[in-house]
């Protein structure tokens, strides 16, 4: 059985270990990387870094790779995958499972103030503060670069590119990140608003604690939609439980 995880995620990665140590017979694992980290971490098994060509090209791939499940594990914000997958997988039979880890919520003393994109974002930063904290990633900053009156503290894995906001620093830094370390930054650097995309997980939410603390307000974008009728789970361990019922074809009747 040849299992296609398409990843770039804590969870994605988390799978790929368990379907290593499973002793399940025959079990093949390839996980896909879209390859805009410049050093990821590699999960074990095999592993591809580049795109398809869209839904058509990821659908020649499921057939000339014998793929016999797909796994989407991309990020949330990874949506233009998530429907080529669904298509992908309409399109050859291949049964499709999508593993998304939870929003996150709001608790009691935050100040959230939700945004559709990075432009809304952008459109609602000058009426809450002057510091603000960017953990929206290395893309997209286009979004922000006409605010010549903010500062932006921009923290990504890899140095952001043109266009971007003229009065910035760039903190090249990875997760999961402290409660302890996130107070610091946001006390060293003065910061006086927060914007993160809604990732959910544990690895960075420790900041959404730290804004809270300090009673700061926290734009938050809201996910892009997802395609629907798509089974979904929201671990990896209920992704090893659907990998080994499918190791009998029998538990994928849409299967050829």
């Amino acid at each position: 059985m040849h299992v296609l995880i398409l990843g770039g995620t804590t969870e994605a990665r988390r799978l790929a270990e368990l379907l290593a140590a499973d002793p399940s017979p025959g079990l093949r694992v390839t996980t896909s990387l879209a390859g805009r980290v410049a050093a990821p971490r590699l999960p074990p098994g095999e592993v591809r870094v580049g795109g398809f060509g869209g839904a058509e090209g990821l659908a020649g791939w499921l057939r000339e790779h014998e793929v016999d499940a797909l796994i989407d594990a991309t990020h949330p914000f990874a949506g233009t995958i998530s429907f080529h997958a669904a298509r992908a997988a309409t399109a050859v039979h291949v049964p499709l499972l999508a593993l998304r880890r939870l929003g996150w919520v709001p608790a009691k003393g935050d100040d959230w103030h939700e945004a559709d994109s990075l432009e809304q974002a952008a459109a609602l930063l000058p009426a809450l503060g002057r510091r603000v904290f960017l953990t929206t990633g290395r893309m997209g900053l286009a979004a922000f670069a006409n605010l010549t009156d903010l500062w932006f503290l921009v923290r990504s894995v890899d140095a952001p590119e043109p266009p971007t906001p003229p009065r910035m620093k760039v903190l090249l830094d990875r997760g999961p990140f402290t409660l302890d370390g996130e107070r610091e930054l946001l006390r060293a650097h003065r910061i006086d608003v927060v914007v993160t995309k809604d990732s959910g997980g544990a690895a960075t939410a420790p900041k959404l604690t730290a804004a809270r603390e300090a009673g700061l307000p926290v734009v938050v974008v809201r996910r892009p939609q997802a395609p629907e009728g798509v089974q979904a789970v929201q671990d990896a361990e209920q992704a090893l439980r659907w990998v080994r019922r499918g190791c009998d074809l029998r538990a994928f009747p849409d299967a050829d």
